[in-house]
């Protein structure tokens, strides 16, 4: 159980269409990677009507498992560039994960980056 502890997991709630932004934003910070799942909102800002019908707008559910210590710089770019402090935009949160499987490439790509490190 090398990997306990390391990770947190960045879950991040936006309109449909809007993922790209968040997944392009966390790889130029480090993250090598998402999962985006797709939703409905039923916030506050999400019912509207048609006709007297109900409107559900679309949403993109954005998983994105980074290092502990690179969490708040990739959620800080992502709040940012998404512009998730105005109202509607979406949410960001991260969630602590206490163990890891099956992310050999995570792991390895950050002991090459160790050791590139320190022989420059």
């Amino acid at each position: 159980m090398a990997n306990e502890n390391r990770f947190d997991l960045i879950i991040t709630v936006v309109n449909k269409g809007f993922s790209d932004y968040v997944i392009e934003t966390a790889r130029s910070m480090g993250a090598s990677g998402a999962t985006i799942i797709h939703g409905r909102g039923t916030g506050i800002h999400e019912t509207d009507s048609f006709f007297g019908n109900f409107i559900q707008p679309e949403k993109d559910i954005v998983l994105i498992l980074v290092f502990k210590k690179d969490k708040n710089k990739i959620m800080q770019e992502i709040c940012k560039v998404s512009r998730l402090n105005e109202e509607g935009k979406g949410l960001s949160f991260s969630v602590p994960v206490n163990n890891v499987e099956g992310i050999n490439y995570l792991t390895e790509k950050n002991k090459i980056a160790k050791i590139n490190k320190k022989y420059k």
